[in-house]
């Protein structure tokens, strides 16, 4: 089967994530017993762009290994804490989801440090220019995770107010609407 070059590359990651693979012509068969074509050639220049090395496995075998992609990189604490007391202005949450405040186009500094922070139960952020949404697993809760986050920027979590909520145009507050 024909697969574009990021597709092969990214099969090739898998493989040498779960297999010690000591030479190309052994990664060739593996990508072949998949279904996947290439030629050793093509291998090679593949490990290359992906910074593949050799490495000596205890025994002193060796196997291909890739570095770590600074994105699967762990950042330690301090540095969310700086990252967050530098620019998160706000930090509020709703259920599972925590919601961050930066200034305009900051954003995405603190989603970047929340992905690599390694912090238990988040499932991802998306950013934007000056708002950050994490999704937070359920098991570990919104708020909790909100007030820890909190905690690190050096801020209180922002509660929504009942009172706050705005009440339906005319002051109707039962939901049932007359025209």
């Amino acid at each position: 089967m024909r697969v574009t070059k990021h597709q092969r590359q990214h099969r090739i990651t898998k493989l040498l994530e779960v297999r010690a693979v000591g030479s190309q012509t052994q990664l060739v068969d593996l990508l072949a017993a998949e279904g996947i074509e290439a030629t050793q050639t093509t291998v090679s220049r593949d490990m290359e762009e992906l910074g593949a090395v050799k490495v000596r496995l205890p025994g002193g075998d060796t196997a291909y290994a890739l570095p770590e992609l600074p994105t699967q990189q762990v950042a330690p604490v301090d540095h969310l804490r700086r990252v967050l007391g530098e620019w998160a202005v706000e930090v509020t949450n709703s259920g599972n989801l925590v919601v961050l405040r930066t200034p305009p186009g900051c954003a995405h500094v603190v989603g970047s440090a929340l992905d690599r922070s390694g912090l238990d139960g988040l499932l991802g952020t998306v950013a934007g220019d000056d708002t950050v949404l994490a999704v937070v697993a359920e098991a570990h809760g919104g708020q909790r995770v909100a007030d820890h986050l909190a905690t690190l920027a050096g801020l209180r979590v922002t509660r929504q107010r009942s009172e706050d909520i705005d009440a339906p145009a005319g002051g109707d507050t039962t939901g049932d609407r007359k025209g």
